[in-house]
């Protein structure tokens, strides 16, 4: 029987970057689903409780921090790790962003050719 795949949700309000992540990961076998707004994570969420979520940071209705609480009050989201991917490279960003309740940090542009690797990494963190 084959195993299951992992499930990730890519919170981003920039359609082509949506394209492009999607099209890497699912090469690398994982299942995608996409959400362009705080509403639409929450749906997704929702319907296919995600293994993994990358958030944007910066998105136009409720930035990346703020949805990322909310997602991490709700005790059946709390242990899925979310990992916040964003331009905002200045200093204690990565610290809001884990502040946040962020699980990890990834820096854009992103960089496709260890994408996969960074994802296994928090997987693996998040459930050791």
């Amino acid at each position: 029987m084959a195993e299951k795949p992992v499930t990730i949700l890519y919170v981003e309000d920039n359609f082509e970057n949506r394209i492009l992540v999607r099209r890497v990961l699912e090469s690398e076998g994982y299942q995608m689903f996409e959400a362009g707004t705080a509403n639409k994570a929450f749906e997704q969420i929702e319907k296919n409780l995600p293994d993994l979520i990358l958030m944007d940071i910066n998105m136009p209705d409720m930035d990346g921090y703020t949805l990322t609480a909310k997602i991490k009050e709700n005790p059946a989201y709390r242990n899925i790790p979310i990992i916040a991917v964003t331009a905002n490279v200045m200093r204690g960003d990565k610290e809001r962003s884990l502040e946040a309740g962020c699980d990890g940090y990834i820096q854009k542009p992103i960089d496709i050719d260890i994408l996969t690797e960074q994802i296994e990494r928090y997987r693996k963190k998040a459930h050791s």
